[in-house]
């Protein structure tokens, strides 16, 4: 947690002194959320309906996770 703080502060002081650090900032911000977005749909979408095609593999798969440990 420490070390995020002070990447944060660094980058934060950094941005700071800068006359264009705002808009530095918001196309940082930008630029993540677009690549979070994007990793989020198109690589890691896995739900129940893309890992498993048929009903019976879903009901398997739900039936032993429930079961597990009990």
């Amino acid at each position: 947690m420490k070390t995020i703080s002070r990447v944060f502060s660094f980058y934060y002081d950094g941005f700071k002194n800068l006359k264009v650090g705002k808009s530095l900032w918001k196309i940082v911000i930008i630029k993540l959320l677009v690549i979070f977005v994007v990793l989020n749909y198109f690589v890691y979408d896995k739900n129940l309906n893309t890992e498993y095609k048929t009903i019976k593999e879903k009901q398997d798969f739900i039936f032993t996770n429930l079961t597990k440990g009990k």
